[in-house]
Order: structure tokens, then sequence, then C-alpha cells
């Protein structure tokens, strides 16, 4: 009895002393972090907005750099991170449903294709290192940008496309360790169907990280279609 008595315990955290149960520590919980993702809404509608009014000066030249992207890296990231919200969302609902296993899997494929980002993003880094598209320190484009076009803007583009993607791969990044952290504590039965917190609010999380790079994929790749007109 005893020993029953500890895995419990070590099964289901205690009760914070100031809240009242279980279910006013879950809202409570749930409410930090919904306060947390409008503070980064502003964060990231603060460089969406100066992103727009960059554009709108010179949108011929936001149009020829968003052409020097690779869709390819783009398009499948963001298939990627589409993957790995249904991954996350499947791991809350083993937390809650207290499936054990079932949740540290889905936590593992969540990390493996939140990587594969990430590998994707840095070999894109890669190219544009190679192509001589990186602002500041190695930016002399040779080919894909129409005569007429100001480079100065077009190097503007460049500085919202690397500022933009490097600050959500911060993200991930963070995101990643956070997943991690949770493997750890429901290896260590640490969740149950009574106490699935800090796996739901950190779903939260994830969710509004892949939310931020659907609206920077056409926003950066998609910039004035990919076609010649006429």
């Amino acid at each position: 009895m005893p020993e029953a008595t500890a895995v419990a315990h070590e099964r289901i955290p205690a009760r914070a002393h100031h809240f009242d149960d279980m279910e006013q520590q879950q809202e409570s919980s749930n409410l930090g972090m919904w306060v947390f993702l409008v503070t980064e809404i502003m964060f990231f509608g603060g460089m969406f907005a100066a992103y727009a009014i960059y554009r709108g000066f010179d949108l011929p030249a936001f149009e020829a750099g968003s052409r020097i992207l690779e869709v390819k890296f783009g398009a499948t990231n963001t298939a990627v991170l589409i993957g790995s919200s249904l991954t996350m969302a499947l791991a809350v609902n083993s937390a809650q449903t207290g499936k054990r296993k079932a949740l540290m899997l889905f936590l593992v494929l969540t990390m493996i294709l939140g990587t594969v980002f990430l590998g994707i993003k840095f070999t894109e880094y890669l190219h544009k290192w190679n192509e001589f598209l990186v602002p500041g320190l190695r930016f002399a484009p040779t080919e894909g940008i129409p005569a007429g076009v100001s480079l100065p803007h077009v190097e503007m583009f460049f500085c919202f496309y690397f500022f933009m993607t490097l600050l959500h791969a911060m993200h991930m990044i963070i995101g990643l360790g956070i997943l991690t952290t949770l493997l750890i504590m429901a290896s260590r039965r640490k969740f149950s169907a009574d106490y699935y917190g800090p796996v739901e609010v950190s779903g939260l999380y994830w969710h509004f990280v892949d939310i931020v790079w659907i609206f920077l994929f056409p926003l950066l790749y998609l910039i004035g279609g990919r076609y010649p007109h006429g």
C-alpha cells in the first residue's frame, strides 16, 4: 500500500497551495499562456506591420526578392509544421486520456518534425549565403533582379526575411526544449488524466508558432506570383 500511494503521488503532482482545486489551477495555467500569447501576437504583429509599410514603399523590389526565394523549401516546411500541429494535438489528447505511451510517441514525432523544419530552414540559409543574399554581410546577387529594380530595397526585403524567419526559428528551438522537458516528465509518469496542464499549455504555444509560419510563408515566398504576366 505505501508503494502504491507513492506511485500515485508521483503521477499526480500536488495542487499548488494558492488554488482551491485542480480545475482552478488548470484554468489559471491556460489563462497565463493566453496572456503570454497575446504579447507574442503584439511582438510579431509589429514586425508584420513594419514589413507591410516597407513593402508598400517599393513593391517591385519586394516581389523581386520573393521570387529569388525557393518555394519548395517554404512549402515543404509548411507541410511539416501542419503535420507537427496534428501530432501535438494528438499528444494533448493522449495526455488528457491518460495514455502515457501514446503521449510520449506523439511528443517524439512532434520533435522530429520540428527538427526537420529547422534542418530545412538552415539548409535554405546556407543556400542564401552561397548565393550572396545575406544583407549586411554577403549581399551581391548576380541574377534574378530585373532591370530598374532598386537593389537596396531588395536587400531590405532580405533583411525582413532573415529577421522574421530567424525569430520564428528561435521560437521553434524554445518549443523543442519545452517538448523535451515534457517527454522527460512523461517518462517519469508525471502526467495523468487528472493532471496534464503543462502538455495542454505547451500545445497552445506550439500551435501559435505554427500559425506564425502560416502567415510568413505567403508574405515572404508568394509575393506577386511566380509566373510571367501575359
